[in-house]
C-alpha cells in the first residue's frame, strides 16, 4: 500500500475531475471535445521532446490545451456540423504530434505515454500539485460557469476542460483522459439518477480501482488497463440497464 497509495489517490482525482466535464459533454453532445483538446494538448509535448530536450513541457502543452479550447468555444457557435468539426481537428493534432516526433529517437516512447500512461508509480509530491489544480477548476465549474451565459459560459467551460486535459495528458494520457470523461458519465446519463454527478464518481472510482489492483497483480499496462476496465463497465451497465427496461411497445 505505501507504493500504491498515491496512485489510487491521483485516479480518484482523475475520476472527480473528469466526470464533471462528462456528464456535461455528454448534454452537449460533443463527445469527441476532450480527445481534441488532449491530442491538440498533445503538439506541445511532442514540441518540447523534438526541440526543448523536454524543457518547457507544461508551459506548451498548456498554450495548445488553451488554443484548441478557444477555437472549439469559437466553432460551437459558428461551425454547424461541429462533432465533424471537432474530429477533423484530433486528426490534425494526431498528425502533427507524429510529423513532429518522426525525427525523435525518443517518438514511439512519448507516443505510447500520451496515448495511456502508467500512473502506478505515481509519487507522493506529484498529488499536491494536481489537487491544487483540479481544486480550483472544481470551484470554477460549480460556483462561476453556472452563472454566466452565451460566449463567455462557452469560454469559461472549455480553457477549465483545457486546463484540465493539460494536466491530465502529462500524468495519464489522452484515452485515458477520453475514458475517464466519457465512460462514467455514460453510465450515470443512461439512468435517471437524481444526483448522476455521484453516481458517475463512484462508478468511475470502482471501475478504476479495480483496474489497478489487476494491472499491479498481473504486471499489465495500467493505463490500457484502466481503459479497459471503465469502458467495459460502462457498456455492461448499459446492457443490464436497458435488459431490464419493460418493452412498452405493444
Amino acid at each position: 500500500m505505501e507504493i500504491l497509495w498515491p496512485a489510487f489517490a491521483l485516479a480518484i482525482m482523475l475520476v472527480f475531475i473528469h466526470a464533471i466535464f462528462g456528464l456535461e459533454i455528454i448534454k452537449r453532445g460533443v463527445i469527441f471535445t476532450d480527445l481534441a483538446i488532449g491530442q491538440i494538448a498533445a503538439i506541445g509535448m511532442a514540441i518540447s521532446v523534438a526541440f526543448f530536450e523536454g524543457e518547457h513541457q507544461t508551459l506548451l502543452t498548456l498554450l495548445f490545451a488553451l488554443l484548441a479550447a478557444v477555437i472549439i468555444a469559437y466553432a460551437s457557435k459558428k461551425v454547424q456540423k461541429i462533432e465533424a468539426f471537432i474530429g477533423l481537428l484530433y486528426a490534425l493534432g494526431i498528425s502533427s504530434m507524429m510529423l513532429i516526433l518522426a525525427k525523435s529517437s525518443e517518438g514511439m516512447e512519448l507516443f505510447n505515454k500520451l496515448s495511456a500512461a502508467d500512473i502506478l508509480f505515481t509519487m507522493p509530491h506529484d498529488l499536491l500539485g494536481s489537487f491544487i489544480v483540479y481544486s480550483m477548476i472544481a470551484m470554477v465549474m460549480f460556483f462561476v460557469y453556472p452563472r454566466t451565459s452565451g460566449f463567455v459560459k462557452e469560454l469559461v467551460f472549455f480553457i477549465s476542460l483545457g486546463l484540465t486535459v493539460t494536466s491530465s495528458v502529462q500524468l495519464a494520457g489522452v484515452l485515458v483522459v477520453f475514458a475517464l470523461l466519457v465512460a462514467p458519465a455514460y453510465a450515470a446519463s443512461s439512468q435517471n439518477f437524481t444526483k448522476p454527478l455521484i453516481f458517475a464518481w463512484i462508478f468511475g472510482t470502482l471501475s478504476i480501482v479495480v483496474a489497478l489492483v489487476v494491472s499491479y497483480l498481473f504486471d499489465l499496462p495500467t493505463g490500457y488497463t484502466m481503459i479497459f476496465s471503465v469502458v467495459l463497465s460502462s457498456l455492461v451497465f448499459e446492457f443490464i440497464s436497458n435488459f431490464k427496461k419493460p418493452n412498452l411497445n405493444y
